[in-house]
């Protein structure tokens, strides 16, 4: 959130340097306040599981927040209570008309396919056109984001030579973009998937920008439209248990899977995992968040799509966010 303070406070213009969120008296007077409208299309089996893991880093931004769940209705959860379903999922035919702040596209566990052969692809495409007209900012997660980023920029993805497993370490690009406020210049994020993206096609791209790498585990953040479009491909709302889950699972399946890196004590998968992520994790959400909170038109009727925003044709690199990267 950010700080209120007078509009000659002396101190002001050095907060701003270091890309502390600072609010004028102006601005602060002018603001409407409202509860933020955040959907959440849940594509992954074990929908229960993703929505704890969704909530919880969500529930430490201040400022209300009010989730609408929804789900693919070309395709039946096998792993997933028809009731609960029922009850608290509703499909985007629900919310055509409606726009929203924000908007949490999950991953799925079906990577190793292509993406026309997944069953739901025809209409994950429509939400992914929807979401650029009724949407202010969408945030990709996993395949997910390599979805979006094949939707929205033809990139592709290929089979990685094992499944990229683990706890790894990632650092900051771009200190001053709305995302990295506040973010060491080193941290954690779980990851877990068997595919990756073509990291030259991404650099190449002037309208993609990466904010966050990992020499192992390549480009983790990734922006397009100020904002408005994030593509993040690893899994930093995971809770402690996650690649625990996984990994078990995966012997109990025959796989014979590598142990997860930097993720138990020892590599010893009898000990309890080592949470190194969650303050990292709630940082972005919460950035996210007050990015959403602070530039989402107060009336969402009046929201503009992404392709008539004038930040968007720069491809991220406008004086919104300051860009020059800290040494």
């Amino acid at each position: 959130m950010p700080i209120k303070v007078q509009n000659d406070l002396p101190v002001r213009h050095i907060l701003e340097e270091e890309n502390i969120f600072v609010m004028d008296e102006d601005r602060a007077n002018a603001q409407n306040i409202r509860p933020l409208q955040i959907a959440i299309l849940n594509l992954m089996p074990l929908k229960e599981a993703t929505e704890l893991d969704i909530l919880r880093v969500l529930s430490n931004f201040p400022i209300q927040v009010e989730i609408t769940f929804l789900k693919v209705a070309s395709h039946a959860s096998t792993h997933a209570d028809a009731s609960h379903l029922n009850k608290f999922y509703i499909t985007i035919d629900d919310v055509w008309d409606q726009n929203f702040d924000g908007l949490i596209i999950t991953g799925a566990p079906v990577e190793k396919l292509e993406y026309e052969q997944v069953e739901y692809w025809p209409e994950l495409c429509r939400i992914f056109q929807w979401s650029k007209t009724h949407v202010f900012s969408t945030f990709h997660i996993c395949w997910g984001a390599q979805a979006g980023l094949y939707y929205h920029y033809g990139i592709q993805k290929h089979l990685l030579p094992e499944k990229l497993s683990g706890v790894y370490q990632h650092r900051v690009l771009h200190r001053k973009k709305m995302l990295m406020r506040g973010m060491d210049d080193l941290f954690y994020v779980p990851q877990s998937r068997y595919t990756g993206i073509d990291e030259a096609a991404v650099r190449a791209d002037p309208e993609l920008y990466v904010v966050a790498d990992s020499e192992e585990a390549g480009s983790y953040l990734i922006l397009a439209c100020s904002s408005r479009q994030i593509f993040v491909t690893g899994h930093s709302e995971y809770d402690r248990y996650d690649l625990d889950k996984e990994y078990k699972r995966d012997i109990a399946r025959g796989l014979n899977p590598s142990i997860p890196k930097n993720y138990y004590p020892d590599d010893d998968p009898s000990r309890e995992p080592i949470l190194s992520w969650r303050s990292s994790s709630n940082c972005t959400y919460c950035n996210w968040l007050n990015f959403v909170y602070q530039e989402t038109p107060y009336d969402l009727r009046k929201l503009r799509p992404v392709e008539e925003d004038s930040y968007c044709s720069s491809g991220g690199k406008e004086p919104r966010d300051v860009i020059d990267p800290q040494p």
